[in-house]
């Protein structure tokens, strides 16, 4: 029996959207089999090939929805106040009448799919029940990966005693004998990704891509997780969780946190380049972070796969990666060969004479189109994975010793430094950001974009109340029991453009030093930012790293610091009211010193 409440809910948005049908899912494999049946039937999938991609589909979307639209992304909180300047806010009458025109009728001539799914692993205090109501089969197929989707969530749904409402249109209702498009999609200005925080309430419509459709996965568990883990003491962070295992048996778990195009699945599936070093992965987008019995920080991954960017992942950049899509994967606006298989611009091999591009058009070499869409996409089950650790499904989740920041910043951050305590660390990570490089908009060279903790576009509430959050956590809970904090920087470079880091395998180095450091036998020294490893504490044995290298890797300099702190306090003004003092006051400190550090210089000159 579903509960009352659920079926009521369901029976007022069918009446709202007009399907001509409703479906149940239970997740099972015979009914995920059919739909992709159904799917390939309509040409809407592609069935790739059953001996080099078995059980593998590709998909194409619309040119008008290939990604997350943050313009169309709304805040829907009571206050203005509480949705910050990070935000699009919208009243929540007034959205709420403007989507409800817009959902009457649309999914006439379409099927209602209930979609039941658990974020988190069965049973863990901290998962939470999802319902989303879909007209997109491709939706279905996907969370059906992303999620544990089906009738083993709705089973739990009495212990749960709630659930969080998700409504989804694709927004392309059919008249009586009117051919449904492949990819059907409303117009960008008709696209709506609304988040009622107090009502723990989702409503999307008019895109079937990925995080704006998917609704348990940016939308669900990280802006509605957000408000709800700062109303009840847990945080909903944008950050891979991974393991890491020494010589000698011993492991720690390390989180994460990084804008995109910073190596974060990467890291999460490093293969290391240090005999007996291995990592393995919990996660590699989201977590779930709260305090146990004991006051320690533990983590879980309340997904249940990858969607991740197929563009640049190959054998040698991420043959973990490379390997769990191998099978039962779905992908999203790659390119196809001739032989029914998938490739896309970084992918091992040269390109072949001859593709379908993700347009579905024939693609040569000397097309100045790329074939695969740069943001194109890769669905798979976490369990594909070949370096899934296996605490990944734990209930308790994993403790974690320390958490990581970064960003891609090609001057000024040293290659690694460790905060002096944790109010230092949450500075740390307000400050993270990318500098834009001469790859993106050339007027802004040297702009960096700041992106706390890499959660500017997922939190669900003010930027200035969620760093708060952070400062408070530690109040929960004794200092010696807190994660240390560190700020990582892959992608430092010299006077001629080169990358002083080897980077990916290599990083396994950095993660070393720090779980030395947590142990308490890794050199540092200190500095007006933090400690930072002296040059021997860095492991370079089987790599060529240059001594100049490496200290400019480590170098922090008194001028070019003087700069950051300048942008980092501009950023902090465009916060407002609500930015916490404490976090001030670590900025003003890092000033007085480099002060400090300049008038000594002075007077010994």
């Amino acid at each position: 029996m579903h509960a009352k409440k659920l079926t009521i809910w369901v029976n007022k948005m069918a009446s709202l959207c007009q399907p001509d049908r409703v479906v149940w899912c239970d997740g099972s494999d015979a009914e995920n089999e059919r739909f992709l049946n159904e799917l390939t039937a309509t040409g809407k999938a592609i069935a790739l090939h059953p001996e080099k991609r078995p059980r593998c589909h590709a998909f194409f979307s619309d040119p008008s929805d290939v990604a997350r639209v943050e313009d169309r992304t709304f805040i829907a909180s009571k206050k203005e106040s509480d949705a910050g300047p990070t935000n699009n806010w919208q009243p929540p009458r007034k959205m709420k009448k403007t989507m409800l025109k817009l959902f009457k009728g649309s999914m006439k001539g379409r099927t209602m799919y209930v979609i039941p799914f658990m974020m988190g692993p069965f049973d863990s205090p901290l998962s939470k029940i999802g319902i989303q109501l879909t007209d997109s089969l491709y939706v279905v197929v996907n969370m059906r990966i992303m999620t544990r989707m089906g009738q083993q969530a709705l089973d739990r749904l009495p212990a749960k005693k709630t659930f969080i409402p998700c409504l989804h249109s694709i927004g392309h209702p059919l008249a009586p004998g009117e051919p449904d498009p492949l990819w059907p999609a409303a117009p960008i200005e008709r696209k709506y990704i609304s988040h009622f925080p107090e009502k723990r309430l989702i409503w999307s419509y008019g895109s079937g891509y990925g995080g704006n459709a998917l609704l348990g996965k940016k939308c669900l568990a990280l802006r509605i997780a957000s408000k709800m883990a700062k109303d009840e003491g847990w945080m909903a962070e944008h950050m891979l969780i991974l393991k890491i295992t020494n010589p000698e048996g011993r492991h720690k778990f390390f989180a994460a946190a990084f804008p995109s195009a910073c190596g974060k699945t990467n890291l999460a599936m490093l293969v290391s380049k240090l005999p007996g070093w291995k990592v393995e992965t919990i996660g590699d987008d989201i977590a779930w972070i709260s305090l146990d019995q004991e006051g320690r920080m533990r983590a879980i991954n309340p997904e249940k796969g990858f969607f991740g960017v197929a563009k640049g992942t190959s054998y040698a950049s991420n043959p973990s990666a490379m390997r769990a899509v191998e099978k039962d994967t779905i992908f999203t606006n790659v390119a196809i060969t001739d032989d029914m298989d998938v490739w896309w611009e970084g992918i091992d091999g040269k390109p072949p004479a001859h593709l379908m591009d993700w347009k579905r058009a024939d693609w040569t070499p000397d097309k100045e189109t790329p074939a695969a869409h740069p943001n194109s996409r890769f669905t798979t089950a976490i369990t594909n994975c070949p370096v899934i650790a296996p605490e990944w499904d734990d209930p308790e989740g994993v403790p974690i010793s320390a958490i990581l920041v970064g960003g891609r910043r090609p001057s000024t951050i040293p290659l690694v430094h460790e905060s002096v305590d944790w109010t230092h660390g949450v500075f740390m990570g307000s400050m993270m950001g990318s500098e834009v490089t001469a790859a993106t908009i050339s007027t802004m060279l040297g702009i960096v974009r700041r992106d706390p903790f890499a959660m500017l576009p997922f939190i669900g509430y003010h930027v200035g109340d969620y760093l708060a959050h952070w400062l408070e956590m530690a109040e929960k809970t004794e200092a010696s029991k807190l994660p240390r904090i560190y700020y990582v920087n892959w992608f430092r470079k010299d006077e001629h453009n080169r990358f002083l880091w080897p980077g990916f395998g290599d990083n396994i180095r950095v993660l070393k030093w720090i779980f030395e450091r947590l142990d308490g036998t890794a050199e540092a020294k200190e500095t007006p930012i933090g400690y930072l490893p002296t040059r021997n504490a860095i492991d370079r044995s089987g790599v060529n790293i240059k001594n100049a290298d490496l200290d400019a890797l480590l170098t922090v300099d008194p001028a070019e610091w003087q700069d950051e702190l300048k942008s980092i306090n501009h950023f902090y003004e465009s916060i407002g009211e609500k930015l916490p003092d404490a976090l001030t006051d670590v900025l003003k400190h890092i000033q007085a010193q480099f002060e400090d550090v300049a008038g000594n210089q002075g007077e010994g000159s």
